[in-house]
């Protein structure tokens, strides 16, 4: 066979030429086996390069003329839809376009609501609370501004949770296991997944009762219920709704790390609507893979800064009616578990009960084993990962005010700067919660972190709550706006006179072009002072 083989390569073919090189084995090839397979790994890195290096010019050449059919302002509209960044809109992420057209949002499918086990573990919850400080209050003092006793009523009266212990399953908690595709430590997910876009804004204010939760919500609104009979579990604003976070992990447990933003409507009829809502609901739940045993459950509001609640409320019954805002700060808002799930009833290898819970509910008494994580990241990591996953503007380093400028002066750059009170990455500020908006803010943000002549004229240009400006390298204003006369702007419908941005031209966020409109007129101030 060798002999035939040899008959079939030209006599005058005593190297292997380039053509022969990629010919099968069997096809007049002297390339042995050995030499063929080497050949073929080799090629593999070289074309797996070669296809991802034609990909990426691909997408930078579909970005490029995006950027030329649609300008920078329709590029960050269609952006905004894009959530696979591929720059191709599927259906799914048209669908918001086709709800805003149509007017007919589809059923939402949620998974199936955990049945209550009778034989399963159940887990014990306690509230705790500490009511606002109204000395903390900014502007809301009685009888100043005009604020009336009726319009705090549901505050005032809001001293202590309204379920001070509750029972749940260790079943119910599996609201918070992971999808299938977020298993390793580090990954994060959305438990209830926001709504919200630049198509669907805010949701309206003038309301009083909940919505009825399904699914996963069901948990959520539980727990949060246990503070007061009426919780919001996805609030008007965006952040909106849960996520989570495998923190650590072995082959029998989890420990997950959430953070949900939700609010409470503190008044019912007769009063107007109060909107009370905390920064952020944070904790972390240490529960088994089966969601059969919980070992650890915490929730509570942070109450690490100064200010960590926004409180809104209308005076008048209609979504037109002028609203009034401050901010607080709350002591605790606490959930704490009292300890492990523990079963109703044990049973041995046949089934007969061996021990039960008494009369007086007490649980039955077991030594739980300590748990060795396999693989885990610190808690302040998976803090990170939450806010990266709720606020994409945290992927921009905050820089101290007078490196800012320094930075600015080096580069002859313009400073664009906040001052607000509260915390622009919770919802203790009220304005700064829209997703869209919080987007076009992609530049550096400052905090003020001490007093100089900088620090004195942006000062004297800042009113309660937020202002945002521009400002030249030296700390000049040249151009600012509070944060009250935005949203009023973004409020107003196109066709009232005043109003900034209007559907002319198609669909666009009114947040997202009136603050654009604010850069733009800062830019062109700016020139002012440059060309002197």
């Amino acid at each position: 066979m060798a002999a035939d083989v040899d008959k079939r390569i030209p006599k005058d073919e005593s190297k292997i030429s380039p053509q022969n090189e990629h010919r099968a084995p069997g096809s007049g090839s002297r390339v042995s086996r050995g030499m063929w397979s080497l050949l073929v790994v080799a090629a593999v890195p070289l074309l797996a390069f070669g296809i991802k290096y034609y990909q990426d010019a691909q997408l930078v050449r579909r970005h490029e003329e995006s950027a030329r059919a649609l300008g920078a302002e329709g590029l960050f509209l269609f952006s905004s839809l894009d959530t696979d960044h591929d720059l191709y809109l599927s259906p799914e992420e048209f669908k918001p376009i086709a709800e805003k057209l149509t007017g007919i949002t589809p059923p939402v499918d949620f998974e199936e609501e955990v049945t209550y086990d009778p034989n399963g573990e159940t887990l014990t919850v306690e509230a705790r609370m500490q009511p606002l400080l109204f000395d903390s209050m900014t502007k809301s003092k009685d009888g100043f501004l005009g604020v009336s006793h009726s319009s705090l009523s549901g505050l005032r009266s809001w001293k202590s949770p309204s379920v001070p212990s509750s029972s749940f399953s260790a079943g119910q908690f599996r609201a918070f296991l992971p999808p299938k595709n977020k298993v390793e430590v580090g990954d994060t997910w959305w438990v209830i997944p926001s709504e919200l876009n630049i198509f669907t804004g805010y949701l309206p204010n003038n309301r009083y009762h909940p919505p009825t939760p399904k699914g996963k919500e069901v948990l959520i609104h539980s727990l949060l219920s246990m503070f007061h009979p009426r919780p919001f579990i996805k609030s008007r604003f965006a952040p909106q709704g849960t996520v989570a976070c495998i923190r650590a992990s072995n082959d029998f447990y989890y420990d997950i790390v959430f953070r949900i933003h939700a609010e409470f409507q503190l008044n019912d009829v007769p009063d107007f609507p109060f909107w009370f809502t905390p920064g952020q609901f944070t904790g972390n739940i240490v529960l088994s893979k089966d969601a059969s045993h919980v070992r650890h459950f915490h929730l509570h509001v942070p109450s690490d800064r100064s200010l960590n609640v926004d409180m809104e409320w209308l005076y008048g019954a209609s979504e037109s009616s002028n609203m009034e805002v401050d901010i607080g700060y709350l002591p605790q808002l606490e959930l704490q578990s009292t300890g492990p799930s523990t079963p109703s009833i044990i049973t041995d290898e046949e089934g007969n009960i061996i021990d039960r819970r008494d009369g007086n509910n007490e649980p039955i008494q077991f030594v739980f084993e300590d748990i060795h994580w396999a693989s885990e990241i610190s808690q302040q990591e998976a803090a990170r990962r939450l806010e990266l996953t709720l606020y994409p503007f945290k992927k921009v380093s905050y820089l101290p005010f007078s490196e800012a400028f320094e930075r600015a002066e080096a580069e002859k750059k313009l400073v664009h700067s906040i001052l607000l009170w509260g915390a622009l990455d919770d919802q203790s500020c009220n304005t700064l919660r829209n997703s869209a908006h919080l987007t076009v803010l992609s530049c550096s943000f400052f905090k003020l972190l001490y007093f100089n002549e900088r620090a004195r004229l942006h000062l004297e240009k800042y009113s309660f709550p937020v202002e945002m400006m521009v400002a030249l390298p030296n700390g000049t204003i040249v151009h600012h706006i509070n944060a009250n006369f935005f949203l009023d702007q973004t409020a107003m419908k196109p066709e009232e006179e005043g109003a900034t941005f209007s559907f002319s031209g198609g669909f666009e966020d009114p947040s997202t072009s009136t603050y654009i409109a604010f850069l733009k007129e800062g830019l062109e101030k700016a020139k002012e002072y440059l060309v002197q």
